[in-house]
Order: C-alpha cells, then structure tokens, then sequence
C-alpha cells in the first residue's frame, strides 16, 4: 500500500511539473502544439524516465570505469517520446526526471545538472532530425548522429568543466584525489580518450540499440502519432 501511494505521489508531482513547465513555455510565448493528451503521455515517459533514473539497481557502474561513471537507461523513455512527439515532450522529460531526482542527490547536483546537460545532447538532436525524416533510416541516422554528439560533448564538458564542479563542492576531494579514482597520470584529455570517450560511447551504444529495436516495432504507433499531431 505504502509503495502504491508513494507511486502515484511521485506520477502525481510528474504531471504538476510537467505542466508547470508547460505553463513557463506558454507565459514565455514560446509556440509548440500542446494538448491535454500531450501533456498526459509526456508525463507518462516522464514516469517510466524516473524510475529509471533514480531506483538503484537500474544504475550501475562498470568495473573498468571509476565508480562514479554509471549507466542508466532513462534516455529510452524521452528519445521514444521525442520520435512520437516531438523534440519538446524529450525536454520536459528530462527536465522532469532531474528535478524529481535532485532532492535524492548524493553529489551536491553536480550528477544531476551533468546528466542532464549530457542528455539534452543525446536526445534533443535526434528528436530534431527525426521530425524531418520519419522513417525507419531517418531514425537510424538520428541515433548515429546523436550519438557521436553526446559523446564529443559529455567527455569534453566532463573533463574540463563538471570534474572541478565536483572537486569543488565535494568536501574533502581534491584533484589528486580524483586523478587516483581515475586511474590515470592527469585529467583534461587524457580523462577525454581513455575514460570519457569509451564510456559514453559503450553507454550511447547499448541505449541506441535498446531505442532503435523498439523503434523498429512501434513506428507505425509513432508515425501515426506524428500524425494527429501535425493534423
């Protein structure tokens, strides 16, 4: 009973975020086709996205990669909605997910804003291409090109700009601290092409697949989605 009521709490808070957001892009005047039906299934992946997110056992790390480097599949859920929906419905997704995670942060939401600037590079330019190409090849083309953008991009801001947030807010870690985590000389491009650059591309491998084989047995259900929405 207990975990039924803190389900719909959290499905609940969902729905109240994802139209808050709504409501943002309204007051700001910034023009995308909404609908109550749009609202509801966005918050839906939104659901399916979280739980992904934040249950532990769906997050895990790698033995070669530091334990902080983790895969987690809550891309699927917005990358689907993206190719159903549109590129909007994959950012109130993952906006949804990261402020639904942030009071559970253990890293100061350092991981958090990463994950979150790291997805928007993964999905959001997929969920682009694809609304110009509905097919099958557009949909395979939009997953390669993605992917080969978030890698460049997470490795890079990674390197460069989240490992000294992260030294900074940590208490007592220091770079030298990390560089032994690491398992390398330095950081800066060395972390780039021996950890950042393999892991993100064995992480976008697995969740490009996952999306592409469902993909493959829901398009029809997404190109007539795609649709009534134009229509």
């Amino acid at each position: 009973m207990t975990n039924l009521v803190i389900s719909l709490t959290i499905l609940a808070l969902i729905l109240v975020l994802t139209m808050l957001i709504v409501s943002v892009a309204k007051f700001f005047k910034i023009r995308f086709h909404i609908t109550v039906q749009f609202i509801t299934k966005t918050a839906i992946f939104a659901a399916i996205s979280v739980i992904l997110y934040v249950v532990p056992i769906l997050n895990f790390p790698l033995p070669i990669f530091p334990s902080f480097l983790k895969i987690h599949l809550d891309e699927i859920p917005a990358f689907i909605a993206g190719f159903a929906y549109g590129p909007f419905s994959s950012f109130l997704i993952l906006a949804v997910k990261t402020l639904i995670k942030l009071p559970m942060t253990s890293t100061m939401g350092v991981g958090e804003l990463a994950d979150f600037i790291y997805s928007l590079c993964f999905v959001i330019p997929a969920a682009v291409i694809y609304k110009f190409h509905r097919n099958i090849k557009g949909a395979a083309i939009s997953l390669g090109i993605a992917t080969v953008i978030q890698a460049f991009a997470a490795s890079i801001i990674t390197a460069f700009i989240m490992l000294d947030f992260y030294v900074l807010v940590m208490p007592g870690l220091n770079i030298e601290g990390l560089i032994r985590i690491c398992k390398i000389p330095d950081l800066g491009w060395t972390f780039v092409w021996y950890i950042g650059m393999p892991f993100n591309l064995l992480k976008d491998v697995m969740v490009v697949f996952i999306v592409f084989i469902l993909y493959k047995r829901l398009h029809k259900l997404i190109d007539r989605i795609n649709f009534k929405v134009r229509h």
